[in-house]
């Protein structure tokens, strides 16, 4: 499949289908209807085909075993967006100014992303607060603890401020939440095995445009990606934001190193102990 004809059906099939879709989502949401998780799935789903991103998934998202999950994950790219929104009825955390994005900022809002500032630290309480009543309701929302995307070959420091969202003390329900470390690694190109220099194709540096980068995957139009659902815990066994942080950035290293490695991706556990 050719660029412009990606370019088309990705103007002409999923722009129609999200105005279609929009109000039954939107009804969904006021609601609280299960539909609200799923529409955003199949949109996804539909958005990676187009594309060309082919999703493979190991391990088992947490979401129909626990009372709200956050999901911690690596951050490559906006493509990251549409293969974890394929794989799982998520929800995630934004940085503000995607809220302000033409047409990105109504997908957002669609798919109940909590934005957040993290320029302003005085707002960190208030905002962790706001990402715990989503996780109250029994909602997975994923969580980019590198604040910013990677080249794909490497992690960033885990930011820890927005972990203290899950506490460390059962909800008023008596439920603890959950957090589940994931790995996400861009593998193939064309059925290839990327390399150290092919990986950056997927990722999405911070002075490339969206459209620019769009443009070229839309011209590779055959990227795999690997999702490693790591084992889910109670927050309430590590102390504190920080034990948190640094448990889920091991896991999640060890997890991508595997893939890299070419070994067969494991789910991977977080030590508490």
């Amino acid at each position: 499949m050719t660029r412009w004809l990606r370019l088309i059906l990705f103007l002409g099939l999923l722009v129609p289908m999200t105005v279609l879709a929009a109000p039954f989502q939107l009804l969904a949401v006021r609601t609280g209807m299960p539909l609200r998780r799923w529409l955003p799935v199949c949109w996804h789903r539909i958005a990676a085909r187009i594309i060309g991103l082919r999703t493979r998934v190991h391990g088992k998202p947490a979401i129909h075993d626990h009372a709200g999950v956050l999901i911690a994950a690596n951050h490559v790219s906006w493509l990251d967006i549409i293969a974890l929104g394929a794989a799982a009825p998520v929800s995630f955390i934004a940085k503000d100014e995607v809220a302000r994005w033409p047409g990105i900022s109504i997908l957002a809002k669609l798919q109940e992303t909590v934005f957040v500032e993290r320029h302003r630290r005085g707002k960190v309480g208030e905002q962790a607060a706001r990402i715990r009543d989503r996780l109250e309701r029994g909602d997975a929302v994923v969580l980019f603890p590198e604040g910013t995307t990677s080249d794909g070959n490497f992690l960033l420091p885990f930011k820890s401020a927005l972990f203290g969202a899950v506490g460390v003390t059962p909800h008023a329900a008596g439920k603890s939440p959950h957090v589940q470390p994931v790995a996400i690694v861009y593998t193939h190109l064309h059925g290839m095995p990327m390399g150290r220099y092919d990986r950056p194709v997927a990722a999405w540096p911070g002075d490339v445009g969206l459209a620019p980068h769009l443009w070229r995957v839309l011209g590779e139009g055959a990227i795999d990606v690997s999702i490693v659902f790591g084992e889910a815990f109670p927050a309430s066994e590590l102390p504190d934001r920080k034990a948190l942080a640094a448990a889920c950035e091991a896991a999640i290293r060890e997890m991508v190193s595997g893939v890299l490695r070419g070994r067969t991706p494991l789910p991977s556990g977080v030590k508490t102990g």
